[in-house]
């Protein structure tokens, strides 16, 4: 999880750099609950020549160790107008009696199914009291840790870079200072995923997932 984080951290960096001095810089933190729906994985079964495939129903498994989480970084241009950098650590799992059934004894994205993306947000401030409702979206790429054993015993146990992902976002925030505020917001995520698997296997699956986010944030 560290090359994740310190991923964040230098495009959390780069990006400040660029960011006028009259920006408003706000940093956000999160977790909440995180589903997915079924997808369909296939590929090249590991160390053999022949092909897979099957209907997965993920689990997310929000709050097991390790838990679903978000972190973004937003520099304000404009008082309605927002651009950053978001990394967020969602799970799926796929259930025992699926992941057997194409060949697997253990399949899943938990350390995690990691999304980054560079976002655009629009917020309507001074309209509703304390209250500031908020769209955002994303384009990025997907970074999970390929967490993958093979009933032939390949494994495959690390982060790949597997291909493109999005994210929309929508919420709303709640000042309890100029500083501080909480959050509540829904948000969706889709990556298109090629992962290497040993002995010339692959794996492709296309994750979407829902989540219901509440945070803090904090602005300078």
């Amino acid at each position: 999880m560290r090359l994740i984080l310190s991923v964040f951290a230098s495009l959390t960096f780069l990006l400040s750099l660029s960011a006028p001095a009259s920006a408003q810089i706000e940093l956000s933190f999160y977790g909440g609950s995180q589903s997915s729906p079924h997808s369909r994985v296939s590929g090249q079964y590991p160390g053999t020549e022949a092909n897979y495939s099957g209907l997965i129903g993920w689990e997310g498994k929000s709050f097991a160790p390790p838990p679903y989480y978000g972190a973004r970084a937003t520099w304000w241009r404009r008082p309605d107008l927002g651009f950053g950098v978001e990394l967020t650590h969602t799970k799926v799992y796929a259930p025992a009696a699926e992941r057997n059934a194409i060949g697997f004894t253990d399949l899943e994205f938990t350390d995690g199914h990691n999304i980054i993306t560079f976002n655009i947000t629009k917020r309507w401030n001074s309209r509703f009291g304390s209250f500031t409702p908020y769209v955002g979206a994303g384009l990025g790429v997907a970074l999970p840790h390929v967490d993958v054993i093979s009933s032939n015993g390949h494994t495959s146990f690390g982060y790949q870079l597997t291909g493109p992902a999005a994210r929309l976002t929508a919420g709303i925030k709640y000042d309890l200072s100029d500083r501080w505020a909480l959050f509540s917001e829904y948000q969706f995520t889709y990556s298109s995923n090629t992962a290497k698997l040993p002995s010339g296997g692959t794996l492709n699956t296309d994750i979407i997932t829902n989540a219901i986010n509440v945070g803090v944030s904090f602005s300078f």
